[in-house]
């Protein structure tokens, strides 16, 4: 027969309720060598272990919740009343457990931008960032990406080897980020080096922070007083009236997250494409595209694999665990991707085409730079590809290494071997105009690639346009 709890045991909250901490199961770090080494199998163990929502620790004596559900990461982007963007909330800092020198505070401080807001005022941001990104022109955009890997192709030594991390997706990025933006196309070594130490929150994270802002800055100052055809320049003239502050706040939310997005989808879609034979074969073969294999990576191995975060306004729950008021709750991204629910059970097959992945988020804070960042991937891996159509792996694929991040999903390195170039493709005549003026927009077409990577060339279609901005720059930047 069984019986009630015992008056003793009636007044005895649940394991995890908010007035039982002491209950509460222990925290796993979501720092140190397993993010980097294994972070699918530390996703699974969580998942196994805690459910779809699990508690972690984000450096010694600061917790958090990891998000490792696909529809408990949907419910915690879309329900702003009860998890908040504002990380003011967050009851650690509140409580003074947050060191002054925390390697969390790059990726956490609160700034008026619209990844910190919600509501009208997220609205206003939003629409201001959006209309901004949405004024490039894509094809002129396809066009500079690609001069800018020609460029750095060309600028390689003779010996067959390339590190296609440190000599390709850390540099063109940047290549094409300074002068969309307006910035001295020097400053791109200086700021590649700024944005790895605080995304990487290394020991040099907020001082880098501070001397990148300074750089934006003295941008929005100069292009105050003398506008451009650059997106510094339309940010600053939207309607939405930001200020000042505000203009540089969000400077910093497009280079970081869309130059080390970019940075990491281009080096982990390179990755995939050298280490899977079968997705190499069916890219040869005709019955897969880049662009499947840019998806393909969004699903397995995103650029950002978690994403600060959500904070809770009120005791709730979540995934079958209590939250407090205050709590955080990180974005499990690479996690919820993985999530069996979504996959049914298929082992994450049949991933090539389809976009219902969360390596964007979801919801009203779904990033609005998803079409420039994927045009310009998809354009630096097809470029290389045909430029280096030999290419291998210079080393085991599992003796690759990840950098520590409890946010990217990076490679160190991506060292490589190939036996000759193949001559960029012919540059098309373009008017005498600003490579960002706006021009009108085609439809769909303008990102899809004009011809497959496999696809002959004749010696005269072989022969380069004007790229002499390009090459002085990458040559410059390789040492030459």
């Amino acid at each position: 027969m069984t019986t009630g709890p015992t008056p003793d045991q009636a007044l005895v909250p649940p394991p995890g309720c908010p007035a039982h901490r002491g209950a509460t199961p222990a925290t796993t770090p979501l720092y140190g060598p397993v993010v980097a080494d294994d972070p699918h199998g530390l996703y699974a163990r969580l998942r196994e272990q805690h459910g779809p929502v699990a508690p972690i620790e984000l450096e010694p004596g600061v917790e958090a919740w990891l998000v490792l559900g696909y529809p408990e990461l949907l419910e915690l982007t879309r329900n702003e009343q009860l998890f908040s963007k504002d990380s003011r909330r967050w009851r650690v800092p509140r409580e003074g457990r947050l060191r002054s020198d925390s390697r969390l505070l790059p990726m956490t401080a609160w700034r008026p931008t619209l990844l910190n807001l919600d509501g009208a005022e997220h609205q206003r941001l939003r629409a201001a960032v959006s209309d901004t990104l949405s004024r490039i022109d894509h094809r002129q955009l396809r066009e500079t990406t690609e001069q800018a890997a020609d460029a750095l192709i060309d600028s390689w030594g003779p010996d067959g080897t390339a590190d296609l991390i440190a000599q390709y997706a850390r540099k063109l990025p940047l290549l094409v980020f300074t002068r969309l933006l307006g910035l001295p196309a020097e400053t791109g070594p200086h700021l590649i080096e700024l944005i790895s130490h605080f995304v990487d929150s290394s020991e040099k994270s907020v001082r880098a922070n501070a001397e990148f802002q300074a750089i934006l800055v003295d941008l929005v100052r100069q292009r105050r007083e003398r506008p451009g055809a650059d997106l510094t320049s339309w940010l600053l003239a939207h309607h939405a009236g930001l200020s000042d502050e505000e203009a540089v706040h969000h400077l910093v939310v497009i280079l970081v997250a869309g130059n080390e997005t970019t940075i990491n989808w281009t080096g982990n879609t390179l990755r995939l494409l050298l280490t899977d034979r079968r997705f190499r074969a069916t890219l040869a073969g005709g019955r897969l595209t880049v662009s499947d294999a840019l998806d393909e990576v969004l699903w397995r191995d995103p650029p950002t694999q978690n994403f600060p975060g959500r904070w809770a306004t009120s005791d709730t729950v979540l995934g079958g665990q209590y939250i407090s008021a205050g709590d955080m709750l990180v974005l499990g991204l690479a996690a919820a991707n993985a999530d069996p629910v979504v996959h049914g059970g298929a082992g994450g097959d049949g991933l090539a085409g389809n976009r219902a992945h969360l390596a964007w988020g979801a919801g009203r804070h779904v990033c609005p730079a998803q079409s420039p960042a994927r045009l310009i991937v998809e354009t630096a891996v097809e470029t290389l590809l045909h430029r280096l159509p030999d290419l291998q792996l210079a080393v085991p694929g599992h003796e690759l290494a990840w950098r520590p991040s409890p946010w990217s999903r990076a490679l160190v390195a991506l060292p490589v071997l190939y036996s000759a170039f193949t001559p960029p493709r012919a540059a098309a005549p373009s008017p005498e105009r600003s490579p960002w003026t706006p021009t009108p927009q085609t439809g769909p077409s303008d990102s899809t690639p004009s011809a497959a990577t496999s696809t002959p060339r004749t010696p005269d279609s072989a022969k380069p346009g004007p790229r002499s901005w390009w090459n002085s720059l990458a040559g410059w930047w390789s040492g030459r």
